[in-house]
């Protein structure tokens, strides 16, 4: 307020609504005690008295202020402010009617208050934005309860700015959501919900018995997307992006994504059904080999906007793991908010995409990925600009109530912990749903920020089709059962308005019926023969030979580029040391570390044209002190990437530090990469280990993704491992896990030994993004070999190499015929084995093979190798994991397969456990010394 007089004649501050009723009650006790309230205060009441002394005419009242009035002024602001942040709860938000609504919470009574009492205060000096005609405080409590307590319920007092609390408050106080809709308005909503109903009456009669996880009890939903979308399109969004879990996904389908009806059916009658899709490219139908489900899959379309622009509107597909593809849809929608064809960070256009994500109402408070990505919301890595979320509220998780699935009220209410506004709306009001649609999309029009609708309804089924409620629930679907559907309510509800006749009504659902008829016709009578379903060749053949290295002049010229900083900024000196090292890498005997080969990657990577996007828990320095990718000032701390200023570069570089998150974040960047496919998008745990929170997303979406939807991704996933003594949740990136799940080519998995290594396989990836044989990579990342000399390649390396599956140990096996031992082993095992060479006596008798890339498994190098040595005896797989993890497993069944037929094969490394490794460090040295030693000990 500041102060209220400084010497020069100034303007009385005015108080409404709450503040006010605040105003007033630190008048009284000025009254009372002028010593009570702070000196502020106390000042601008000796100076302008009491604060309805502000009040303008036709405002101001003429009564004379005195105690009794002030306490009933209080009241009456008491009473208001109680229906605005508890009206929901006398709210008629239920269909079924079957809460008790707490109307006694707003009696007059228990704030003291009577109707002459409310007649006697101007309606604007406790409700400054309701209609003209409402005079009086009681005609305004009227007022606010109709708005607040019938078949829509509002949600704000929560949300902190009050820029947005009062921005919504005018919203639903003036009335600008209360006017009747019109008759063209009501006739479009009941014509959508005859089509929504009528549709899934036709699958219940047709395929009686069959999963398809009804809509009914939420038909309001398809209208309320349909206005969502609109909004959203006018509002300038060029790409939509939903995701929703199985309720009613086959309605959305068919009527918001307009998958055709007869594609649908075919899936029920497992028919022929690829020559059903149009063929003008309107729509993009999932297809993989092995295939989903049909509530799962997702689907494109593109929706004219103008007659020169489309929009492009996704339902991601999405598995049984329900909330999990909210991340992913994020992830979309970044991608198509960012523009990332000139250098330095992404330019951001939140207008251009917009995310519509669809909850469960025992899945929204019951799965901790929901809370990880709302998290994801404010982050100017991960933002996008508000998602409206909406709650598909049935009030029963499979055969559990709500009472037993969460401890709140509501299933919302996890919103309120990032002040997300929420609307709790009827489902069986459909006009209610229109408006709640409205305020949500002009919300997220102007603030930038989320908005949740809780569509509150009921299931007329069991969870599937195949269940029998009655057994689990029997009173609530007692209540079903004799509840009237939605279009029976509405339509008489139209009938009655005079809006339509019982007659229309009827014609309405037989034309719909006939659709869905000669739809059914369309669908091949015979079904598909069952055939094997394998990957087409364009998946299962090896990546093609791609040309990675980068001339030697070149990489010099981008290396001193990189070492360049603005004028006057200030590197931290100690790093600044560490960074200078770098300048003498492309001469003498300079060698380039891991994280410098990395940096030269990118920027070989940016100057081809390749966007690039990293996140991970501190990425930009990177767990380890390695990367150091974007700078900071010593002084002001303002950032700067090199990457940013390399003059030739015409593509985006992003990094950013994720928050402590795994599924979300991951999930996030898969659909990034899905969205934008031309991008290198790179997610890196902190630990490998910490990848286990994302299990969800490398199971069902990156591993899988394409065999069942035909999804491609190129992501790259950095997992730190390697075995240096610090515990059982710091050695193992879980590399058995993601060997178990390699089949078809589906992702490469590579634990390399050389910096040049994984300079030449990023470079690859990069280069297959956009080609058919694109597929994820997965990397096990160094630690202590991070800075590790004999990891530590050349600038030959970088610019005449290329990345090799396989690598030999240089200095052994020359004497082909020596060669009795050959040892396999792979990234920081290879480098142990390399360093301890040097106290091997008798290294004739020893060959070492790198495997650098373990799946996809290099069969033919290896057994190349293996063959050239005519008298080996033993082939010894060396790893630091225990023997029930790393990738002796997997390893074993491949390597007998090509293995000499004088040969037999071993495993040298820990006995199998329950725990990735040893919890002390004097034991793992121990462990892992005996396992070299064992490995380089030939006994003729």
């Amino acid at each position: 307020m500041g102060k209220p007089y400084d010497g020069v004649a100034a303007c009385q501050p005015k108080f409404y609504g709450p503040n006010l009723g605040l105003a007033m009650e630190l008048y009284e006790q000025y009254l009372e005690d002028p010593n009570s309230v702070d000196e502020e205060m106390r000042n601008h009441f000796e100076q302008w008295g009491s604060p309805l002394d502000s009040q303008e005419e036709p405002y101001k009242s003429n009564i004379p202020v005195n105690q009794v009035q002030v306490e009933k002024i209080i009241a009456a602001v008491t009473l208001v402010n109680k229906i605005r942040g508890y009206g929901h709860l006398a709210a008629d938000i239920y269909p079924l009617k079957d809460h008790e609504r707490e109307d006694d919470l707003f009696d007059l009574s228990r704030f003291q208050l009577t109707k002459a009492d409310l007649e006697s205060i101007p309606a604007a000096l406790i409700c400054p934005d309701v209609p003209k005609h409402i005079q009086n405080g009681y005609e305004a409590v009227k007022y606010l309860k109709k708005i607040y307590m019938k078949t829509i319920a509002f949600e704000f007092y929560h949300v902190n700015d009050i820029k947005e609390k009062n921005w919504l408050q005018q919203k639903v106080e003036s009335g600008s959501l209360q006017p009747e809709c019109r008759k063209e308005l009501k006739t479009k909503l009941l014509n959508r919900l005859i089509e929504v109903e009528e549709f899934e009456h036709f699958l219940h009669k047709t395929y009686v018995g069959q999963k398809r996880f009804s809509i009914e009890g939420l038909e309001a939903m398809v209208p309320l997307l349909d206005e969502i979308i609109s909004q959203s399109v006018i509002n300038g969004a060029t790409s939509i992006n939903i995701g929703m879990a199985h309720r009613g996904r086959l309605n959305v389908l068919a009527h918001v994504l307009e998958k055709p009806y007869e594609a649908i059916f075919s899936e029920f009658q497992h028919a022929p059904n690829k020559k059903l899709v149009p063929s003008e490219g309107s729509i993009g139908i999932s297809f993989g080999w092995t295939g989903d489900v049909k509530y799962h899959l997702g689907s494109d379309r593109q929706i004219k906007k103008t007659s020169t622009q489309k929009v492009r509107l996704s339902l991601a597909n999405n598995p049984s793991h329900l909330e999990f593809v909210g991340a992913v849809v994020e992830g979309f929608t970044r991608a198509s908010q960012d523009t990332r064809t000139s250098a330095g960070f992404p330019l951001e256009n939140l207008e251009t995409a917009q995310a519509i994500l669809i909850h469960g109402d025992a899945a929204f408070p019951g799965q901790g990925i929901v809370a990880e990505t709302l998290n994801l919301t404010g982050l100017k890595g991960y933002r996008t600009g508000g998602t409206i979320h909406i709650i598909a509220n049935n009030t029963i998780g499979f055969t559990t109530e709500s009472e037993d699935s969460r401890s709140t009220r509501y299933a919302s209410d996890l919103a309120k912990g990032f002040e997300i506004p929420i609307i709790h709306v009827n489902a069986d009001d459909p006009e209610a749903c229109y408006k709640a649609a409205l305020l949500a999309a002009e919300y997220r029009a102007t603030f930038h920020k989320d908005f949740l609708i809780d569509l509150v309804g009921y299931r007329r089924f069991g969870h599937n089709e195949m269940d029998e409620p009655l057994t689990t629930n029997p009173v609530l679907y007692k209540k079903i059962q004799s509840h009237p559907t939605i279009t029976a309510y509405y339509g008489k509800k139209l009938v009655k308005e005079g809006l339509v006749t019982e007659e229309e009504v009827k014609e309405i659902k037989e034309a719909v019926l006939a659709r869905l008829k000669a739809a059914h016709e369309l669908v091949p009578k015979k079904k598909e023969e069952p055939i094997i379903t394998n990957p087409p060749n364009s998946v299962e053949r090896e990546l093609p030979n791609i040309k990675t290295g980068v001339p030697f002049e070149e990489l010099k010229e981008m290396n001193q580029a990189l070492l360049e900083v603005p004028e006057k900024f200030q590197v931290f000196e100690k790093l600044s040391k560490i960074l200078q090292r770098r300048k003498g890498a492309f001469s003498g005997s300079g060698k380039i570390d891991w994280g410098h080969a990395e940096t030269l990657a990118f920027a070989s990577i940016l100057q081809d044209g390749t966007p690039i996007r990293l996140s991970g828990q501190d990425s930009e320095r990177g767990t380890f002190a390695q990367r150091n990718i974007m700078l900071h000032d010593y002084a002001t701390g303002e950032a700067y990437s090199p990457l940013h200023r390399l003059s030739k570069v015409k593509a985006s570089f992003a990094v950013h530090n994720s928050p402590l998150s795994e599924g979300s974040v991951l999930g996030f960047e898969y659909g990034y990469n899905v969205f934008a496919p031309e991008t290198l998008v790179l997610w890196e745990a902190q630990f490998g280990d910490f990848a286990n929170a994302a299990q969800v997303i490398f199971d069902q979406f990156i591993a899988a993704g394409r065999a069942k939807w035909g999804q491609k991704s190129g992501l790259v996933m950095l997992l730190p491992h390697g075995y240096e003594g610090q515990g059982p949740e710091h050695s193992s990136g879980r590399l058995e896990r993601f060997l178990i799940l390699a089949a078809e080519n589906n992702w490469t998995v590579a634990n390399l030994s050389s910096a040049a290594q994984y300079f030449h396989i990023l470079r690859r990836q990069a280069a297959i993004l956009n080609k058919e044989e694109v597929r994820p990579l997965i990397i096990m990342t160094p630690k202590s070999l991070l800075r590790n000399p004999e990891v530590a390649s050349s600038g030959l390396e970088l610019s005449e190499g290329s990345f090799q599956s396989v690598l030999e140990e240089n200095g052994l096996g020359e004497n082909k015929d020596k060669v009795k031992r050959i040892i396999l082993a792979t990234g920081k095992m290879a480098i142990d084995l390399h360093t301890a060479l040097k106290d091997v006596e008798n290294q004739d008798v020893l060959h070492i093979v790198r495997v650098e890339e373990i799946y996809p498994f290099p069969e033919n190098k290896l057994k190349e190798i293996l063959f050239r040595y005519s008298n080996v005896e033993e082939v010894v797989w060396v790893q630091e994991e225990p023997m029930n993890m790393g990738a002796w497993s997997f390893m074993e069944p491949r390597i007998k397969k090509i293995l000499p037929d004088a040969a037999s094969l071993l495993y040298i490394g820990r006995r199998r456990r329950s725990s990735p490794a040893e919890g002390d460090p004097n034991v793992h040295r121990k462990d892992q010394a005996r396992i070299i030693k064992e490995a380089l000990s030939w006994n003729a």
